[in-house]
């Protein structure tokens, strides 16, 4: 016969043990903080239904939201994803864990040329893969800039933005830029054929100064509404990430209000970009994580993304899985001639950054 004691015990190491099952069950999540419209929803709820882990998804529009999180710590995300000059100072600043390559059975799908290229932000590819990477450029709605500039307008340049005139003669019907000073005053300087990478002062002060020139005509600093801004007709002209213009121009197209967007890399040079995912040091569900990461770097599953958001991927074995008008777009996997124009961002220090974002400030106030 069970007496109360024993009874007791039992019934207390019942609830333990089914205790340890649910919180086993609750681990097994991983919380991902992505950039806004990046990623087709089906992969995720394909990843739960195959590894039965759930995924938190959150996302964030700009670098400096992202990196203001992980520099305060605690975070509670598994895998951010950061663009490349970003990942370089905040793994200098700790934030992030080393990859357990082990766990990484994919990564040999990964495309050579491009994880050599972002060795200059991740030495080794220590911290991070690359997701999706693209350029920044123009987008523009042809009629209303034709109808301002004339039918002749040359259209393939940064002049469009950075030539005060010019832009004056598209104020008014709205002109976007991007809330992102990586991405502007290395534009800016790369225009007046100064070195982008350029981190004294004077050059600074000479982006800057371009960029309060044009400063007038710039209706709104924003890094994503652009997107249907551009497709609904609302502004004729946006600078922003290459993968956006083209949700931007098929959207427009789909909804068959005669609005054409194109998407120009300009003559005189554009960025060339990176991003990428990584591990906060702090992250919750490691072991998810990299399970994330690994099934991300699968070729069906990377094209499928890029299918979803137009961008180009790291993954080189995703190449025969990508739709015909995605790998054929010049403006989503350009020419070579076209790589030869463009140009990487090396990152700041402290020092440096802290004048860039001044500078910033200074230009979207427009003091």
């Amino acid at each position: 016969m069970m007496t109360f004691k024993s009874r007791f015990i039992a019934t207390t190491v019942a609830m333990l043990a089914a205790s340890t099952m649910l919180a086993g069950a609750q681990e097994r999540v991983v919380n991902v903080f992505n950039w806004s419209d990046y990623i087709d929803e089906e992969i995720l709820t394909d990843f739960t239904a195959e590894t039965g882990i759930k995924v938190v998804y959150d996302v964030f529009d700009s670098n400096e939201v992202l990196e203001t999180k992980l520099l305060a710590g605690g975070t509670g995300y598994d895998v951010v994803v950061p663009t490349g000059t970003f990942l370089a100072n905040q793994i200098k600043a700790g934030v992030f864990q080393k990859l357990d390559k082990s766990k990484l059975t994919n990564l040999s799908n990964m495309d050579p040329s491009i994880s050599k290229r972002l060795e200059i932000y991740d030495p080794g590819n220590e911290y991070a893969i690359n997701y999706m990477w693209g350029t920044t450029g123009i987008g523009i709605n042809v009629d209303m800039v034709k109808e301002r500039l004339g039918s002749e307008a040359e259209l393939n340049t940064w002049k469009l933005i950075f030539d005060p005139e010019t832009a004056a003669k598209l104020a008014d019907c709205g002109i976007f830029m991007l809330d992102a000073p990586t991405e502007t005053v290395p534009a800016a300087l790369n225009y007046q054929g100064i070195d982008p990478n350029a981190k004294d002062a004077e050059s600074i002060e000479k982006a800057k100064a371009a960029l309060l020139a044009v400063r007038p005509s710039i209706r709104k600093f924003h890094s994503s509404e652009y997107i249907n801004s551009l497709a609904n007709g609302d502004i004729c002209m946006a600078m922003g990430w290459s993968g956006d213009m083209l949700q931007a121009r098929d959207r427009a197209a789909e909804a068959d209000a005669g609005v054409t967007i194109e998407y120009i890399i300009p003559k005189e040079g554009a960025l060339m970009w990176f991003d990428n995912m990584a591990i906060p040091v702090d992250a919750p569900h490691v072991e998810e994580a990299h399970e994330f990461l690994n099934y991300m770097m699968r070729p069906e599953v990377m094209a499928k993304a890029s299918n979803y958001v137009y961008y180009a991927n790291g993954n080189a074995a995703s190449k025969p899985f990508l739709d015909k008008e995605v790998i054929d777009d010049p403006a989503i996997y350009p020419s070579e001639e076209t790589i030869s124009r463009l140009y990487t961002y090396v990152p700041d220090n402290s020092r440096q950054k802290r004048t860039l974002n001044r500078a910033w400030t200074e230009v979207k106030t427009g003091q």
